[in-house]
């Protein structure tokens, strides 16, 4: 008789998003590295230049824990947060209703099939998940459509890095950490993936972001076959990898976060 193979069964992508994200939903609520961070501050800053609170309704794509939706509501009438993961959207309702925030509504979608009219939001944002969208042109179509004639769309995401080298290293540790990230693109590619999907980038920036290697791995339950593998690829890595993102003795190293403001042509 044959043994049982160890083989792992295959999963689709959506469903990797699943397992990944619904039984961390609370961890990523909790997280430094997503309830904070200059980003936020920035993004608060846009809306509330760009947008009439009393009128404004905003969509967080891919919302997580909920933390870009939480920081944007004080400023606009109505947030809408959708996120392909169930156990996301219960950790933001009982969230949202903690803090007293009963103008956030949430919706199971993904991000190339919103189930919104043509034109309905003033501004779509999304932050840290478009690193795990495989249909990534269809989902900014998806989103220059639901955006009104005029209207913003509020990009955020971890970086990719320019210099091929560094980021085959950066991207080789992001899917051994966690096998639904897609990939993380840089921000010229970011310009011309815009540029592309209609929209005319209006502001950018980034910031250095310093993820600390035990709680980075913890966070997604990274089995530890593969912690050692992105141990390995880091010890392993030449000096100008090691310096580009900055690679600590104990793992920890520096990506960077990138804002995209752009605006849908009226």
């Amino acid at each position: 008789m044959k043994p049982p193979s160890a083989t792992p069964i295959s999963t689709t992508h959506q469903q990797a998003i699943q397992q990944q994200f619904d039984p961390q939903a609370q961890a990523y609520l909790a997280s430094t590295v997503h309830a904070q961070g200059p980003d936020l501050a920035h993004a608060q800053q846009l809306v509330a230049r760009h947008l009439p609170a009393s009128k404004a309704r905003v969509l967080d794509v891919g919302c997580g824990a909920g933390h870009l939706a939480f920081a944007l509501s004080p400023h606009v009438h109505h947030v809408m947060a959708v996120d392909p993961s169930p156990g996301m959207l219960d950790t933001v309702r009982r969230a949202a209703q903690h803090r007293g925030l009963g103008h956030i509504d949430t919706v199971q979608a993904q991000a190339d099939d919103l189930p919104f009219a043509d034109g309905h939001f003033c501004t779509v944002a999304t932050r840290y998940s478009a690193h795990h969208w495989t249909a990534l042109e269809a989902s900014l179509r998806e989103m220059y459509r639901v955006i009104k004639p005029g209207g913003y769309l509020l990009m955020i995401d971890i970086l990719g890095h320019e210099d091929a080298l560094v980021d085959t290293h950066l991207q080789a540790m992001e899917v051994l950490r966690d096998r639904s990230h897609v990939r993380n693109r840089s921000a010229t590619q970011w310009q011309a993936l815009l540029a592309e999907a209609g929209f005319t980038v209006h502001e950018q920036a980034q910031w250095p972001v310093r993820l600390e290697f035990a709680p980075w791995v913890a966070r997604m339950q990274t089995p530890a076959c593969q912690v050692e593998g992105i141990r390995a690829l880091q010890e392993g890595a030449p000096a100008e990898v090691r310096q580009a993102l900055s690679i600590d003795t104990d793992g920890s190293f520096t990506a960077h976060t990138g804002l995209f403001w752009a605006r849908r042509q009226p």
